[in-house]
């Protein structure tokens, strides 16, 4: 990606020249903010960062964690008032904090060893081609699954499918029997992207995004299987998709309505808490018909980064350094149901077995969704196409709101 956003390019000169942040207090302990886009797992890193500061009695982690965050990092980029460290998805802020230059390049450093490459290549081409070094420690990781009813799936006499036509022959099936094949929860445009995210992660160019930008590729040349895939599979969905949201989509599929469901891991804790007693597991959406191509579509759920502009670099590389530790690590991963992002750590959780191996393999593929460019509103589009069913005016509009936001950069 070549862009950045016209507020960093504008400010960015402005930030290095104000006084740095990262305050000592009157009693000698360094005080750091840690700026984290994530509400949902606070009560972890509160934790988490109690156990830093037993171990550091010279530095304070101070964890803030507002809603709508990355609106509010721009606003406070703007205002020259940034935090000295950030734990954010890997997604196109970082993409563009890293090109405006105002994080700590960590790429010499020991804080990568064993990371998988598929998630280094992640946040490197987020960076953009023109940006050498790596700026976010990758330490988290989420994947866009299909989540299943086993006991349904077992009484249809189906195995889990791992093609595109059985795939479909068991939605048949299930439809044949009297059951939802698939729960959509469409009422809310964000779970719209799981689906599209496992279908474009597969079928898309590489690097479409930073082809995208440079005006070779359009949405309209190379999404058409994209969208017509999405369609197919709309036609196993119930009378209410459109008019059940993602909280009542959980509670209903919970109660074992459905067998099928497109959601990530994070929604499994949601649904296990409604009915511990259901018996799920989770697979990646076999999207054709050649097995070694179906990947699990996965990204960076949280990386650390420093801003070069705080007053404590090394105390902040000790706080990332103790996150990645192994205790503080598998603390984080178990309580948030999340998976490392190191070589060899697979998740033991049983209802991830699913997509064990293709974490053991590297057999992943990134969230289209994530090399976007902000503002562009992709949710809402293709909460609408999925409804209207207009595919090529869908695919139109893609192109132009990427242009015309691409202008704006």
């Amino acid at each position: 990606m070549k862009q950045i956003l016209t507020i960093f390019s504008a400010f960015t000169s402005l930030l290095f020249m104000a006084s740095c942040n990262g305050e000592s207090s009157s009693d000698g302990v360094v005080e750091l903010e840690l700026f984290s886009n994530k509400t949902e797992n606070i009560n972890t890193y509160q934790k988490l960062i109690d156990q830093f500061e037993a171990e550091h009695e010279g530095i304070r982690i101070n964890l803030y964690a507002p809603p709508d965050a990355e609106t509010l990092l721009r606003t406070r980029l703007v205002k020259n008032d940034m935090p000295d460290m950030l734990a954010i998805g890997g997604n196109a802020l970082y993409g563009e904090l890293a090109q405006a230059n105002l994080l700590v390049d960590y790429e010499e450093t020991s804080l990568l060893d064993g990371i998988q490459p598929a998630y280094l290549e992640m946040v490197q081409e987020l960076q953009g081609p023109k940006q050498t070094g790596i700026y976010g420690v990758p330490f988290a990781a989420n994947a866009n699954t299909v989540i299943y009813n086993k006991t349904k799936l077992e009484e249809l006499g189906l195995d889990v499918p791992t093609t595109w036509e059985e795939f479909v022959a068991a939605l048949q099936i299930a439809k044949q029997a009297g059951e939802i094949p698939i729960y959509y929860t469409l009422q809310d445009a964000w779970t719209a992207l799981p689906l599209w995210n496992a279908i474009a992660g597969v079928l898309q160019p590489d690097e479409f995004a930073a082809q995208k930008t440079a005006g070779s590729l359009t949405f309209q040349a190379t999404h058409t299987e994209v969208t017509s895939k999405i369609q197919t599979l709309l036609d196993y969905g119930h009378d209410r998709m459109y008019g059940i949201g993602y909280d009542d989509g959980n509670r209903a599929f919970a109660q074992e309505n459905g067998l099928f469901y497109f959601q990530g891991n994070w929604a499994v804790p949601e649904l296990l808490t409604t009915n511990p007693n259901l018996d799920l597991g989770v697979f990646p959406l076999p999207v054709t018909d050649d097995t070694e191509q179906n990947k699990l579509v996965s990204g960076v759920d949280v990386l650390f980064a420093t801003l070069k502009d705080t007053n404590h670099p090394e105390e902040a590389k000790a706080f990332i350094s103790f996150m990645l530790e192994e205790a503080p690590a598998e603390q984080y991963m178990a309580e948030q149901s999340a998976f490392s992002v190191l070589e060899g750590v697979l998740t033991d959780d049983p209802y991830m077995e699913g997509i064990r191996e293709h974490f053991a393999h590297g057999n992943i593929a990134s969230f289209p969704d994530h090399f976007y460019l902000p503002g562009m509103g992709v949710e809402n589009m293709i909460q609408e196409f999925m409804y209207r069913g207009n595919e090529q005016d869908f695919l139109k509009r893609m192109d132009r709101e990427w242009d015309q936001t691409q202008l704006r950069y």
